[in-house]
């Protein structure tokens, strides 16, 4: 079903029909049309267009925002900076496209021989629901500005976000079909992958998921970048601010109520200061404001359906059963909506839930750890490979874990964070090829040599 469903209440806002077949035909024959036109377009003409979507983005922020949080739960400040955070990728973009695209004189003793990079198609985005305007724009910042056409698959919980998305992209000026919402279910994705006119496909989700895609991508030999799942492991060391990495680890750990793929989910705590850390993250947790999510007080708001509320609380059940403690919370809350409560773990075995799967929601489990070595080895004690956030004010602590983390991102004495200007992306089963940064724009462009003799 396709349907706006309040987390906080339970509540069926709107429901929508999915596309015909014929319709949906019809929207790759217009991807595929605008695409023979929109290629030849300058860098100043999409440079437009492109800052026309941020300032809409910017100026209507607080709109995007209550869209947002009633479709699934994000607490409406944080919903306000992901729409503001969008605008900034656009901008980014803007402002360098460009020259991260312009062509590459290579010396071989020709001539003239240079790498020129060209626009391949139409790309179909198949986005989560999670940051439901940040990941769609991190993708249709550099494809449009390379020259690319978009189709999105928005997940099926946020379908008035993924047509606020396309509505934008028409009222800043972009032709018309080169950014289009496929109001769909997961069963059609299939026959787009193989369809000719779909050059190439990028997934953000679940482990499962990407596994299917890229598997059908594959058959069809199309590009395909995959963004999944993390355990992110967040390392406190006794030379750390402790003040600054509590703090920074509960903001961590229920960002948008727990429901991030760069979440910090596995602390990490040398022994020497386990106890000092356990007590003041365990009361911070504990003290979070859970609630409805459009008031501006709430910290924590539902998690975004039924399913992965059930889903988190079978995966707490299973690993206290196998012998995990629960120092706060480790329940769903009696209230309408889906809503569990911050949730701190111990003691946890290594064949339980919490040790070996991702936990989507606010649940932490912490660790202890004698000494950097046996840190490092928890950390990658993960078919995971996103994020890691390592805390040491000790130089060659900090040398360790950057060049033994085995992770696509590591951040020093700081959270997780995606950053335009930065490539995004892991290693092992969280995925491979990369967003933001040159390396986001140059993923879906044919480097193609070219030799003047």
């Amino acid at each position: 079903m396709i349907a706006t469903i309040n987390p906080a209440t339970g509540e069926v806002v709107a429901t929508y029909d999915a596309l015909t077949e014929s319709q949906l035909d019809g929207k790759l024959a217009g991807a595929a049309e605008a695409f023979r036109t929109y290629r030849h377009t300058t860098f100043a003409e999409r440079a437009v267009w492109m800052r026309r979507a941020a300032d809409i983005l910017e100026a209507e922020k607080g709109t995007f925002a209550r869209i947002m949080t009633l479709e699934m739960g994000k607490p409406l400040a944080a919903a306000r900076q992901e729409a503001a955070k969008s605008a900034t990728a656009c901008r980014y973009y803007v402002e360098h496209a460009e020259r991260l695209l312009a062509d590459e004189l290579v010396e071989t003793g020709v001539a003239m021989s240079f790498i020129r990079y060209q626009p391949i198609g139409a790309v179909l985005a198949i986005m989560p629901w999670n940051f439901p305007f940040w990941q769609v724009f991190r993708f249709l910042a550099p494809a449009l500005m390379a020259g690319n056409v978009g189709l999105l698959k928005h997940a099926s919980n946020v379908p008035q976000c993924s047509l606020a998305i396309e509505d934008i992209v028409r009222r800043a000026g972009f032709p018309a079909n080169v950014f289009q919402t496929l109001l769909i279910g997961a069963d059609q994705v299939r026959a787009i992958i193989d369809d000719p006119r779909v050059k190439a496909v990028t997934l953000t989700g679940s482990e499962p998921a990407g596994r299917q895609v890229a598997a059908q991508a594959g058959r069809q030999i199309k590009k395909c970048v995959l963004e999944l799942g993390g355990s992110d492991p967040f390392v406190v060391m006794p030379s750390a601010d402790l003040d600054a990495a509590v703090r920074t680890a509960v903001q961590a750990r229920v960002i948008n109520n727990g429901q991030s793929c760069i979440a910090a989910k596995r602390f990490i705590v040398d022994e020497a200061i386990a106890d000092e850390f356990e007590r003041r993250f365990v009361a911070a947790m504990a003290a979070l404001v859970v609630g409805d999510p459009a008031q501006e007080a709430t910290q924590v708001g539902p998690l975004a359906t039924p399913v992965i509320l059930h889903e988190l609380g079978e995966q707490v059940r299973r690993s206290v059963a196998a012998g995990a403690r629960v120092l706060t919370g480790g329940c769903r809350l009696e209230r309408p909506g889906n809503y569990y409560a911050p949730t701190v773990l111990v003691d946890v075995p290594e064949d339980s839930p919490a040790y070996r799967e991702e936990l989507f929601g606010p649940v932490a489990v912490v660790m202890r750890a004698r000494g950097l070595e046996a840190a490092i080895r928890l950390a990658n004690d993960t078919r995971f490979g996103l994020g890691a956030s390592a805390w040491t004010s000790d130089a060659a602590e900090q040398q360790r874990f950057i060049e033994e983390i085995d992770a696509g991102m590591v951040f020093i004495n700081a959270m997780v964070a995606s950053d335009a200007r930065l490539p995004f992306g892991g290693v092992k089963a969280s995925g491979y090829g990369r967003e933001l940064s040159a390396w986001g724009i140059r993923e879906f462009v044919n480097v193609k040599t070219v030799v003047v003799q």
